[in-house]
């Protein structure tokens, strides 16, 4: 539960990192999601050479999972980022984030790893409603076929996002979770930065010392941190429980966007992140010592999440 604590806030730095790249190298969003991944996966594999620990696939199920997470990821980040440039970061950001547990959730009630309980509906209660605050209206002056085409975009992320989650949750035996990770986003970076070279948008930049520190802070805390500590958390809690645990993100993300960028919440946005802390807080909340829910948390051994073993 830590783990995914901390990957959740780790994902809440991403929009202030990427906001301080573009300024500092005129990249647009789409190229900047790109490194993001990209370099997370150089210093996972960085990770895995110092650890040691080394171990590409060796067999197919091993290459078709890291060939999956690298697939989804590209497509979660060109779907997101497309979806900001057609509705804007609101509409996107709560399409996406809302859509997201939706799809875990009905992946777990159909294959059994998770049963609706009142605590986990309280959750997604709050959740929908802290969405909603959170967010804000939607700008105006957004025609109806671009808000359509956006949010089946954003739907598209979640999505994908989803399967990234769902994956995790499985573990592979011949998917180490660092050099699996590292090899999915290395080929899901390329795949983004090359998509965003084809669509015109520039894909270099001057590797001024501002540049080139926040590009690695950018693939270090929002990929590398939080990609790594959000499988490891998924070794010993539902994916479920994980999705809902991220609902961190968007508030770490307007905290930093307050301190960084001077941005404020206005009272309903406070009232959202507050219902969104709350949710976590149903889900993340150890109910063992009473007795457990079943299908609520799971016993297991934390340390075993590093185990390459269990991927």
């Amino acid at each position: 539960m830590i783990a995914l604590i901390v990957a959740g806030v780790a994902w809440g730095t991403s929009g202030t990192l990427g906001t301080l790249l573009v300024a500092a190298t005129g990249l647009p969003f789409l190229s900047v999601a790109g490194y993001r991944i990209l370099v997370g996966g150089v210093l996972l594999g960085v990770l895995a050479c110092v650890l040691r620990r080394f171990r590409p696939p060796q067999t197919r199920p091993g290459w078709t999972r890291l060939i999956a997470v690298g697939a989804a990821s590209a497509v979660n980040q060109w779907a997101f980022f497309s979806a900001v440039g057609t509705v804007g970061v609101s509409v996107a950001t709560l399409v996406a984030i809302g859509s997201f547990p939706v799809f875990v959730l009905g992946a777990d009630l159909a294959t059994g790893r998770q049963r609706l309980r009142p605590r986990l509906l309280a959750a997604l209660g709050c959740t929908a409603v802290g969405l909603v605050l959170f967010m804000g209206t939607p700008p105006a002056g957004i025609a109806p076929a671009d808000a359509l085409l956006g949010c089946g975009l954003a739907v598209i992320a979640g999505a994908a996002f989803a399967i990234i989650s769902l994956l995790g949750a499985r573990p592979e035996p011949d998917f180490d979770t660092i050099t699996g990770t590292a090899g999915s986003f290395l080929l899901g970076g390329s795949a983004v930065l090359a998509v965003a070279g084809l669509l015109g948008g520039p894909v270099v930049f001057a590797p001024t010392p501002e540049a080139v520190a926040w590009v690695l802070l950018l693939g270090l805390i929002p990929s590398a941190l939080a990609y790594a500590a959000f499988f490891v958390g998924l070794g010993s809690e539902s994916s479920t429980t994980g999705v809902l645990v991220a609902l961190l993100e968007p508030v770490t993300g307007a905290i930093l966007a307050a301190l960084v960028l001077g941005e404020r919440l206005g009272a309903a946005g406070v009232l959202g992140a507050g219902l969104l802390l709350l949710a976590v807080a149903l889900v993340a909340w150890p109910v063992r010592a009473a007795g457990a829910e079943p299908g609520s948390v799971r016993e297991a051994d934390p340390a075993s999440a590093w185990d390459g073993e269990r991927g």
